[in-house]
């Protein structure tokens, strides 16, 4: 039996692991990489892959021409008021996508040859549109993973039945308390005890027993006033059966948000120097608790460049996920940016001052198929300059003037001028 074909066993679930996947050089010294993964990283003949030096390997960044996941914003509306949400900061016309829109999207995904994921989200509650289990379905019916994030709210037994049987892979949903207060206090017009009898519903209803579809995701948007909530909810996140949980700081949209972020400190200590050029410092695994808890937090607090286990602990200031992950935004009248922050106009703050970012559109899907957007030479040219991170430090030096907006930095960049988001720096990460 080949390497590639051994299949081992997780003894805690009695499912298939992954099995270990190997490269090898050839006799001219060329790196050949199993099928698997250059079928997965869309490795084609002349695709460009960024290496970067890691503890005891190499990094290979995706190719920026390989296009691995597409967010859809059915609505930019919502049926409740969050105190974290972009809406509180801008004043744009809410809207919903159209038949015929949607159509065009699912036309230009129709002819990839490979499917990426489809992603329903974007600024709005996607089950806020009565069409969204439906293009579920004509989605996955093209082959392609399909996840979906949601406050949870409308997760009625009527709509979960429609998203078990479209075929969802994996439903992430949005919860920043784990008591009813200190949820009611982030998330304004929605409850917890009702949120949670949907999610118990929902993990009932689900096919299947260790492979159940969909899979439960959670999201949950860090704050002062809502981090000590965090242990709690991790363990009701395991009671509810979900298999993933994502953390993010919170974006100040409003003035008052600046007091609720846990990063300012973060900010200062970020270095915009390759990591060869910082001291480095290695740690083992070891017990996290009240004797360890402050050496630790100072050692990962020291300006170090930290490896954690072998594994780098967020060395790379510069690397934004959107790019990394090879994916693109649709908005609900179509437009496509490369990300959720520039879909729509939006200003939140840095550094006690107003930051207006204004959204970058690449074109419209009812006008250009989703591999033309995708492959429009400005626009790869604008996923490379990202990869290469070639923009200011904005986000720890934040005294210029022009890093109050994304329309042009201090070296020359145009917009969309990326060296202000927190996006990529780690500081601010979507599922």
């Amino acid at each position: 039996m080949a390497i590639a074909d051994t299949l081992t066993l997780n003894p805690a679930a009695g499912a298939p692991a992954k099995p270990t996947e190997w490269a090898h050089v050839d006799e001219q010294g060329r790196l050949v990489l199993p099928p698997d993964v250059v079928a997965r990283m869309g490795l084609t003949p002349g695709a460009q892959l960024r290496i970067e030096d890691a503890t005891n390997g190499l990094r290979l960044h995706r190719p920026v021409t390989h296009l691995a996941k597409v967010y859809i914003e059915p609505t930019d509306n919502c049926n409740i008021a969050c105190r974290t949400c972009f809406r509180n900061s801008w004043d744009i016309p809410m809207g919903r996508m159209s038949e015929a829109t949607f159509s065009a999207f699912l036309k230009g995904l129709e002819t990839l040859e490979t499917k990426p994921l489809v992603y329903f989200g974007g600024i709005g509650e996607p089950l806020f549109h009565r069409r969204t289990a439906e293009w579920i379905g004509r989605v996955k019916a093209l082959g392609a993973r399909v996840e979906m994030i949601t406050n949870g709210t409308l997760l009625t037994e009527k709509r979960t039945r429609e998203l078990v049987e479209s075929g969802l892979d994996l439903l992430w949903v949005s919860i920043d308390g784990a008591r009813p207060e200190s949820y009611a206090d982030v998330r304004l017009g929605a409850e917890l005890p009702n949120v949670l009898a949907n999610l118990e519903r929902f993990r009932h209803m689900r096919k299947g027993f260790y492979l159940a579809r969909p899979e439960l995701g959670i999201a949950f948007v860090a704050m002062k006033r809502n981090i000590g909530d965090l242990p709690a909810l991790l363990k009701l996140a395991k009671r509810l059966g979900a298999k993933h949980f994502s953390v993010s700081n919170v974006l100040p949209v409003t003035a008052d948000l600046q007091e609720e972020v846990l990063y300012k400190r973060t900010l200062r200590s970020l270095t915009y120097m390759p990591s060869v050029h910082v001291p480095r410092l290695s740690l083992p695994k070891m017990d996290f608790d009240e004797l360890t808890r402050e050496a630790l937090f100072q050692a990962f607090n020291s300006g170090f460049s930290v490896s954690y286990a072998g594994n780098e602990w967020a060395n790379s200031n510069d690397v934004c996920n959107y790019i990394e992950s090879g994916s693109m935004t649709v908005a609900w009248n179509g437009d496509v940016s490369p990300c959720w922050p520039l879909m729509h106009t939006q200003s939140s703050y840095l550094h006690g001052k107003p930051r207006l970012s204004h959204s970058h559109i690449i074109g419209n899907v009812r006008d250009h198929g989703l591999g033309d957007l995708w492959l429009d030479p400005d626009y790869v040219a604008y996923r490379m300059r990202v990869q290469s991170f070639g923009f200011p430090p904005c986000t720890y030096c934040g005294g210029c003037d022009l890093s109050v907006a994304n329309e042009e930095d201090c070296i020359g960049n145009t917009a969309p001028a990326c060296g202000g988001c927190l996006w990529a720096q780690g500081v601010i990460q979507c599922p």
